[in-house]
């Protein structure tokens, strides 16, 4: 999210009008001029580099020959990105809304872990959070657009909540019953100790993913895992209907609002409609129906 939303005539966290704070604003949250693309970039590789610092030494091999570097290399990251993070707190006229931001509480996380290690032996490992700071990208990019899909598949997931919330009933309703029938089935000598554990393997063997660490000995019990498991073909493909029918649904809203009366200016009108439900007047021509006519 950039510090200026378009929903907004003003910044979120409010730009200085002159002076040092308006030029360091406008290279820190301004991806648009060639200083703040620069310094986006910058931030983004210096990320990975932190990242990949932290991911080389949790192996063995490479922390035992390099882990003087790579702590020194951590402790010069976290200065960059401390004062980087109190950089953006004194650029902003509102420093307690970015603080209180989504990429203001991940800026933070980026740094406390390393300050944590002194108290907390181990909390270093924690630096994988910064990460999740690499969705400036989204912002350096021009991926804006992506971020409109995202909240269409957040809406559709809200919009089939209870749907989605009965399947998974259906779904562990099935997998209690049938973990309880493997548990008299098969028993403790087959590995089957209680209903919880029997309860663990069917889920597995629904969603075909098979450990191994369980297995049916009896052929009474094959036959019910190998039910299990072609039932988990077809279910695990529910979910994907639902929310594929609703994001179609809302596409298909979104496109009735945007065929709107030249007269009136109201919309909301079905693709078949040629007359404005409000003023009567004729609509014009929809693009599918247009490019048919035209071929």
């Amino acid at each position: 999210m950039n510090a200026t939303d378009s929903r907004f005539s003003t910044p979120l966290f409010g730009k200085p009008a002159e002076g040092w704070r308006a030029r360091l604003y406008t290279i820190i949250f301004e991806s648009d001029t060639r200083s703040g693309r620069a310094f986006d970039l910058l931030l983004i590789a210096a990320i990975a580099l932190s990242v990949a610092a932290v991911v080389a030494g949790s192996v063995a091999s490479i922390a035992a020959e390099w882990g003087a570097w790579l702590q020194t290399a951590e402790w010069v990251f976290t200065a960059l990105f401390t004062l980087e993070y109190l950089a953006r707190l004194a650029c902003v006229q509102r420093p307690l809304a970015y603080a209180r931001s989504f990429f203001g509480v991940i800026d933070l996380l980026a740094i406390l872990p390393t300050y944590l290690s002194w108290f907390v032996p181990g909390a270093h490992v924690l630096l994988d959070v910064r990460i999740l700071r690499l969705l400036r990208m989204f912002r350096v990019l021009k991926l804006t657009k992506y971020i409109e899909e995202y909240g269409m598949l957040a809406s559709a997931l809200i919009a089939s909540r209870r749907k989605i919330l009965i399947f998974l009933s259906v779904v562990m309703m099935i997998v209690l019953l049938l973990g309880t029938v493997m548990y008299v089935v098969e028993g403790a000598e087959s590995g089957f100790t209680s209903i919880p554990t029997a309860v663990y393997w069917a889920i597995s063997a629904m969603t075909t993913v098979g450990f191994g660490d369980l297995v049916p000995k009896t052929d009474l019990g094959r036959a019910i895992a190998s039910v299990m498991m072609l039932l988990g073909w077809s279910i695990l493909a529910v979910p994907t209907g639902i929310i594929s029918s609703e994001i179609s649904y809302q596409r298909a809203g979104q496109l009735r609002w945007r065929r709107v009366c030249a007269a009136c200016g109201a919309g909301g009108h079905e693709d078949s409609a040629c007359f404005c439900k409000s003023c009567g007047k004729e609509l014009p021509a929809h693009a599918a129906t247009a490019a048919g006519k035209g071929g």
